[in-house]
């Protein structure tokens, strides 16, 4: 057997573990285990790429591992779950990048004119690769809050952008080798994945991270065309399918268009007043004790995660609530927007971690039906995923965007540092419903003080 056959079996080694990890990554149960696998799939693909003939100077290979494996292991190891979403908008943009910057050195490279076949998936890994690593750049900077300002561009700003990087391609494509045009290339396409990112407010910044997720994934598989390399045409048409996927399945849960979200800029307005809205009311507020008899005496109580659950590291203060009313013979789920959190997928993580039963949790169409028999609905830092402004007032920005429906409840318990809006920047009618009371203060401390009152009763 030639070392060219023992390196294709590798690789189907390597696409059979990716496949079997990505289906493993669909439940919180076997999540874990699927990003062991999947790694070890990449372990191997690695590994048979090295073994190829002609590969270049093996210390500065090694150099380069050893830089990657002593950022990215302490950094992975020591972020804390709230920030989980910047670094998975960090560690796309990086792959983004990468994927540009093998798209220059081939380019730079090349002793002679490169055949179309491999010129072409070459300048799609230079512009898509660039549009994804400065967008997730930018992702990241509205998730830290380090950039809170929105600055719109008109579309034509955007669309021409695109336009001067297809078109600089297609002149590089019909011969022309200059080098300076595919710096401007990059140039253009980096200021579209600027442009693009910075006017999304981060209620949209789900979709968002999903579509980059997506971009990075199809320019690393045209990089594998122009490199011909079978490991990365795989895994980036694996990253690219199910990026595109979830971007499709998150806008649907958003009632809106791809293009509605990077287009429309949900969640850019300053915030509104925190009055209460024109039909009046005030807000209520309430103690951990009433809180506490409320959910005690209580049949069915489902509990709305948020970001603020997030903020607060509340997540396993809250399985002990569950635990101690389950004790008593009350019914407890756990109710999950598609976009709560700032990532997809953020609230089910966060509940995984604290052991939370994962039949507990029950998606936004599920758990719609049962709010007219809950008794309470205990919503822990989750703004606009349950307001009703989305189905009652035409011109809010998150008007039309399907929500939960905690309104429909018989009670509902609101737990929040203060009266201030969500990442849309809107007032929720919801706080001021003479159904709804407030619980004011950091969510952990809250619940810990609510399971204490539930023992003593």
């Amino acid at each position: 057997m030639s070392r060219a056959d023992v390196i294709s079996a590798l690789y189907i080694v390597a696409f059979s573990l990716f496949i079997v990890g990505l289906r493993m990554l669909r439940g919180p149960r076997t999540a874990v285990r699927g990003n062991q696998v999947a790694a070890v799939g990449m372990a191997i693909a690695v590994g048979a790429t090295l073994a190829q003939e002609g590969v270049g100077d093996w210390g500065l290979i090694a150099l380069g591992v050893a830089i990657g494996v002593a950022v990215g292991v302490p950094s992975a190891r020591s972020v804390k779950m709230t920030a989980m979403p910047q670094m998975v908008a960090l560690f796309n943009g990086v792959g983004g990048g990468a994927v540009a910057l093998i798209a220059v050195v081939e380019f730079r490279a090349s002793p002679v004119e490169l055949p179309l076949d491999e010129l072409i998936p070459l300048l799609f890994a230079a512009i898509v690769g660039s549009i994804s690593f400065w967008g997730s750049n930018i992702a990241f900077l509205k998730l830290q809050e380090l950039m809170r300002r929105a600055i719109r561009t008109p579309p034509i700003v955007n669309g021409a952008l695109l336009l001067t990087a297809v078109a600089l391609a297609v002149v590089i494509a019909a011969g022309s080798e200059s080098e300076l045009l595919f710096w401007l290339i990059l140039l253009s396409a980096g200021a579209l994945g600027v442009l693009a990112v910075v006017p999304i407010g981060g209620a949209d910044m789900p979709v968002v991270i999903s579509t980059l997720n997506a971009f990075t994934g199809l320019s690393a598989a045209a990089a594998g065309i122009a490199l011909d390399n079978t490991a990365l045409i795989v895994a980036g048409m694996l990253v690219g399918a199910s990026g595109s996927i979830l971007t499709k399945q998150m806008a649907d849960a958003m009632n809106r268009s791809i293009a509605n979200v990077f287009f429309a800029g949900v969640g850019t307005g300053a915030p509104s007043a925190l009055a209460a809205p024109g039909g009046g009311g005030t807000a209520r507020s309430t103690s951990a004790a009433d809180v506490a008899i409320q959910l005690s005496y209580a049949r069915l109580v489902v509990v709305v995660p948020g970001y603020g659950m997030a903020v607060a590291q509340a997540q396993r203060a809250v399985a002990d609530l569950a635990t101690e009313l389950e004790k008593r013979g009350v019914e407890v789920l756990y109710a999950i927007h598609p976009v709560a959190g700032r990532m997809p997928g953020h609230m089910n993580v966060l509940l995984a971690e604290a052991d939370v039963p994962y039949d507990k949790l029950k998606e936004m169409d599920d758990i719609n039906g049962e709010f007219a028999r809950t008794d309470v609905s205990l919503v822990i830092g989750a703004n606009d995923v349950t307001n009703p402004a989305a189905r009652t007032e035409p011109g809010s920005p998150i008007y039309g965007m399907p929500i939960l429906d905690v309104d429909k409840s018989a009670s509902v318990i609101v737990l929040k540092r203060s009266m201030s809006s969500g990442f849309a920047g809107i007032d929720n009618p919801l706080f001021y419903d003479p159904k709804t009371a407030m619980l004011f203060g950091d969510a952990k401390s809250s619940v810990a003080d609510i399971v204490s009152e539930v023992q003593a009763l």
